[in-house]
């Protein structure tokens, strides 16, 4: 990237999300810092010195916005880069303020492009074809569309400035880059294209109408196929000819293009003004262009010399060469063509005159089929119509079958080239009052122009001349030249001057354009035609103009390439129409046009206009070119520069968010459409980098790209003191979002604690009807440590929060072994355990999670729960029925589990459960309260140990707060423990035994018993009974522990064991996660009680519904 847009982008492109270029307002670099603080010294301001590096002046700012210049790179950069080359180059000299009119900037270079090669070389053909009717018809559709094009353009270029951008830069800006660069490209295509088409006019004036004989492969001689491929072979030839010669004056010197542009109009408007004054003529004194007719067909002037089959010439009757053309040989009793002996020859005129009443013969169309041959509507004709037609190279023949759709395609072209005065803006005294006078003037001129020829050439022009692509009835003339005054010629080097004029100003424009494009960045592939010499000049661009214009040359027919152009021409006013319309509808603030006579009504009517003349020009092209701009948009989309250049695109966006929204609040989604709706609780360390990254890959598995994704976190502090810590957490969600492809929104709050920032993150994610319903969150590591209790603590009033606010939650136990998006499981199973029913969220989670690569081979397993008095048998058919009706495939299995009696491991873990809960319980003391208690169980728990087992002794740390927040002890003790048992065959992976003193309780439990089964099972060793009961004022004897706590440590025993046996070697266990207690009292045991639940088990994802259903089996 520059720093700054050259050609169509301009040079001080604002508003472009460059940071490079020069801009007069705030944030500017222009101005150093030694100049702000002048603008402070001296003139009362210091109530606004600190903010001196931010805001500016308004004296500055006036001053820079009224010196801002918005010239664009292009001819008179060059010019003084070319004179400077001699000397040494001396520092470049002031570029003078733009002075252009109206008349000069704007009209004329519009009058200039819009008349072109389709005036002089086809418009006549178009009229006797189409006729005065269907002909008129077709100009004012076009004429129409680019009219109110030029009123959507005039809007957006008088509104603020336009850096000679033309269209690309106003549909960019407009549009956005996607649509700016599909637009940009077509509109570059076009005009390549443009210059390929008048290349081929040039050429075809040159090597028909002025030197016939220069034709390298001979047309003379040959006819039918072999004909017309000579003429398209000497097309190709003289065509590259005429383009590198162009290419290289382009390269060489664009300064002389410029100069000779206002020699080119000259010979434009010189042609039209001979055409009126032969109009006018003929109603005078009609020009005398005698055409030959055979019965109604009409006659190649160059097979006769006299319009007669016989003359008298000494008394004698000679035969003439009409007749040696149709009879074989100059006898009077020679065989001739049948169609000759029975028809007569006639001669009729021309050119009649305005006068002569043939508008009402030329008022109706004459489409013909390839190789028919022009016939004089009203003459007899003595025809067989079966017989073939012989000698067909002595008459007028069409050379391509025509049909209205073709006319409107090689018609459009010559209305084309209304941006020729935006494309200059920069040059513009008063650009936003020159572009919309200058251009809609222009295109009233032409269209007036068009029309009044349409009307004049079919009330002066006989109908079979009109109907003579080349002129082959009027000995070779070109046809609109045979009404000029004061000679033809007039308007064959006039009209080949004007093509020539407008091939070189296309091949001048259109790498500029393509340069801007590739200074924009928004197309990485073509930033290397961003380079060209050190003056500016696009050579590269140049280049690649040169080779796609080389192949409208090998095309060769000007009738085949026109319609080409017109395709992307009629793409790219399209967009120009919807961006006006766009703007207008949303009614974006910055929409201030000085141009007040728009309406997004007429720049609807003119975007359906352009569509339907695509399609109506030529149905395949416009899909062809619709497909082009498509598949660049789609590019820049995925693989183009990132910009932000306030457009349209964005605009709509946000009402239809805004619209979408508003919708979403009428009710909750229906049954069919819940999916989840994530909100990704995760916490970042001192660094503000996530410490649980793995949860992003499960959240990016589980939505597949699909729904609504919140990652939040909240960061302790103060908004004012710790805005700069949560920008860097912001950072670090999104950049862990898109390595791990999770498609959502990062939020990060700040408040005094964890606990109130995880609460406001729930309360407040989302917006409207677009909330969040499913909230994941990491179990709590290292729970049972005293320096992570707080934690666990506000993990379990989120259980609570989310139940309240009637949310699902998902909480994945050892979250470090889940899979990352990378990894594939060949083979496995997701096992569902399903105890209870809360909303059918176990069943579409399992569902949702195969969908996605690395869980797609897993096989899906349900397992159920049946008590005593339940019937399995018909529980498994039932499940089978309703798994069928949700369309989910499973296996299915339903588990027995018996009542037994309670177990003595059972009794000894929730002892150790409810003596831990009682220390903590001891903890919420003062300080010397604390101190006191913590030396105590110290003493005693040490003293035992040591009595009992001397060797196992190990330090471990523990810190605990108090009661009291603002005492914050953080008393530091040593406890002695070491558990002397083996781990139990039913918890083989029972957790670490807890630091602190509620650790020492394991090994004040060690005894030895007998499970109701008869196994031996070892157990922590009690190694002093008689202090514990001392400290607590409680009996350690089995009959007095909680019954309720009793119950529920046996059911999660009892849960665990059958969940081991069936789902140890699962990929991933899912599991209604019980609700927490209602008092809080109990929060410990709750913990414990999970943790016993989901003991030995690689991957657990715990799972909470959220109080509705959300899954369904009908349609």
């Amino acid at each position: 990237m520059t720093d700054c847009e050259e050609g169509e982008g301009g040079p001080n492109s604002q508003g472009d999300g460059n940071p490079k270029e020069s801009s007069p307002f705030i944030n500017s670099t222009a101005a150093s810092d030694v100049e702000k603080t002048q603008q402070y010294d001296g003139k009362n301001m210091a109530l606004f010195e600190e903010e001196m590096d931010t805001s500016p002046m308004v004296s500055s700012l006036l001053s820079s916005l009224a010196n801002y210049s918005n010239l664009p790179t292009g001819s008179k950069e060059h010019e003084e880069a070319e004179n400077n080359e001699e000397g040494a180059r001396p520092t470049k000299k002031p570029i003078k303020a733009p002075q252009l009119g109206t008349l000069m900037g704007v009209y004329l270079p519009c009058i200039q492009n819009i008349f072109g090669v389709i005036l002089f070389l086809r418009m006549t053909w178009m009229v006797g074809i189409g006729g005065v009717f269907g002909s008129f018809i077709i100009v004012f559709m076009c004429c129409s569309t680019t009219m109110l094009t030029a009123i959507s353009m005039s809007a957006i270029a008088t509104n603020g400035v336009v850096p000679a951008g033309g269209s690309y830069y106003m549909i960019s800006r407009s549009l956005g880059p996607e649509f700016g660069g599909a637009v940009g490209i077509c509109f570059y295509l076009g005009t390549t294209f443009a210059g390929a088409m008048y290349i081929l006019g040039c050429i075809e004036i040159l090597l028909i109408y002025i030197i016939p004989q220069a034709a390298i492969f001979k047309i003379e001689g040959v006819e039918g196929p072999e004909a017309e491929l000579a003429l398209l072979n000497n097309m190709r030839v003289y065509g590259t000819l005429v383009l590198s010669l162009m290419a290289l004056v382009v390269f060489v010197g664009v300064k002389y293009v410029n100069k000779l542009a206002l020699v080119f109009l000259a010979c434009v408007i010189l042609s039209i003004v001979a055409v009126y004054a032969g109009v006018i003529k003929t109603a005078i004194e009609p020009p005398v262009f005698p055409v030959c007719i055979l019965g109604n067909r009409t006659l190649v002037s160059k097979g006769y010399d006299v319009c007669a089959k016989v003359i008298e010439r000494d008394n004698s009757t000679v035969t003439t060469k009409l007749w040696r053309s149709f009879c074989d040989s100059e006898f009077l009793n020679a065989t001739c063509d049948e169609y000759f002996i029975n028809n007569n020859v006639t001669v009729i005129q021309g050119i009649p005159g305005v006068t002569s009443g043939i508008l009402a013969e030329n008022l109706f169309g004459y489409y013909l089929d390839k190789g028919v041959v022009l016939e004089k509507r009203g003459l007899a004709s003595a025809a067989d119509p079966d017989s073939p037609i012989t000698s067909s190279n002595r008459y007028v023949v069409a050379d391509i079958t025509s049909f209205f759709t073709l006319l409107v395609g090689i018609y459009f072209p010559s209305v084309t080239g209304i941006m020729a005065g935006s494309n200059r803006s920069g040059d513009l005294r008063d650009a936003q009052k020159s572009i919309p006078i200058g251009t809609i003037a222009a295109i009233t001129t032409t269209s007036t122009v068009y029309m009044s020829c349409v009307v004049l050439f079919g009330a002066c022009i006989e109908g079979v001349v009109l109907r003579d692509k080349f002129g082959e009835g009027v000995n070779g003339n070109l046809v609109i030249g045979t009404l000029a005054w004061p000679s033809p010629w007039v308007i064959v080097f006039g009209s080949f001057f004007s093509t020539c004029g407008a091939g070189l100003q296309s091949l001048t424009g259109a790498p500029r354009l393509l340069q801007a494009i590739s200074r924009d960045g928004i197309i990485p592939f073509l930033r290397v035609f961003g380079h060209g010499k050190d003056n500016g000049e696009p050579t590269w661009a140049l280049l690649l103009t040169a080779c796609i214009c080389e192949i409208g040359i090998i095309i060769a027919s000007l009738d085949a390439v026109a319609p080409i152009l017109s395709m992307f021409f009629l793409m790219c006013y399209m967009f120009v129409n919807l961006a006006c319309a766009l703007q207008t509808l949303l009614r974006t603030p910055n929409w201030r046009p000085r141009f007040k006579f728009y309406h997004w009504a007429l720049s609807f009517l003119g975007m359906s206009l352009c569509l339907s003349l695509m399609f109506i020009c030529s149905w395949y092209y416009a899909i062809v070119a619709m497909g082009i701009a498509t598949c660049i948009y789609k590019y820049i989309e995925f693989c183009g520069a990132e910009k932000e250049w306030g457009d349209g695109i964005r605009g709509i966006s946000l009402s239809a968010a805004r619209f979408a929204l508003m919708r979403l609040e009428e009710g909750p989604p229906h049954t069919k459409n819940w999916r989840p709706q994530i909100l990704v609780l995760v916490s970042v360390d001192a660094e503000q980098n996530v410490e649980q990254p793995r949860l992003l890959s499960l959240t990016n598995q589980l939505k597949a790209g699909k729904g609504l994704t919140i990652v939040g976190t909240s960061v302790v502090g103060t908004f004012l003191d710790n805005y700069a810590e949560a920008q860097r957490a912001d950072q670090s969600l999104r950049k862990l979002m898109e390595t791990e492809k999770v498609k959502g929104f990062s939020q990060v709050v700040i408040s005094s604690n964890l606990r109130d920032g995880t609460s406001h993150l729930i309360q407040v994610g989302g917006l409207g009807g677009l909330k969040h319903n499913t909230v994941l969150v990491s179990w709590p590591r290292n729970w049972k440590q005293a320096e992570d209790h707080q934690r666990f603590k506000n993990f379990i009033e989120l259980v609570r929060e989310t139940t309240v606010a009637s949310m699902a939650l998902l909480v994945p136990k050892n979250i470090g072994s889940y899979p990352s998006n990378g990894e594939r499981f060949t083979e496995g199973h997701i096992d569902v355990w399903w105890i209870v029913h809360d909303g059918g969220m176990l069943m579409l989670l399992p569902f949702l999670l195969r969908q996605h690569k690395v869980w797609r081979k897993c096989k899906m397993r349900i397992f159920t729960v049946a008590q005593m008095d339940d019937n399995s048998i018909q529980m498994k058919k039932d499940l089978l029925t309703f798994l069928y009706h949700l369309r989910i495939d499973a296996q299915v299995e339903v588990v027995e589990m018996h009542d037994s009696d309670i177990s003595a491991y059972t009794y000894e873990k929730t002892l150790v459960m409810e003596q831990r809960s009682q220390i903590l319980k001891q903890m919420h003391l003062t300080k010397n309260e604390m101190e006191r208690e913590i030396q105590s169980i110290t003493d005693s728990s040490r003293g035992s140990i040591r009595r009992k087992h001397p060797s196992n002794l190990r330090p471990q740390q523990i810190t605990e707060e108090g009661a009291s927040v603002a005492e914050k002890p953080e008393e530091e003790v040593q406890l002695i423990h070491r558990k002397n048992s083996a781990p139990t065959p039913t918890s083989p992976t029972s957790p670490t035994a807890p630091a602190g003193a509620a650790a020492s309780l394991d090994a004040e439990v060690q005894r030895t018993w007998m499970d109701n089964k008869g196994k031996s099972q070892a157990a922590a060793a009690t190694a002093n009974p008689e202090g514990i009961k001392d400290l607590f004022n409680m009996k350690p004897e089995w009959e007095n522990l909680n019954q309720f706590n009793l119950r529920r440590m046996h059911t999660a025993l009892r849960l665990n064991e059958v969940i081991v046996k069936k789902s140890k070697e699962a990929k991933l266990v899912l599991l209604n996660m019980p609700g927490p207690p209602k008092n809080r009292m109990g929060d410990e045991n709750y913990m414990e009680f999970l943790e016993v639940l989901t003991e030995g088990l690689h991957r657990v994802l715990l799972v909470r519904g959220g109080g509705r259903e959300v899954i369904t089996i009908y349609s």
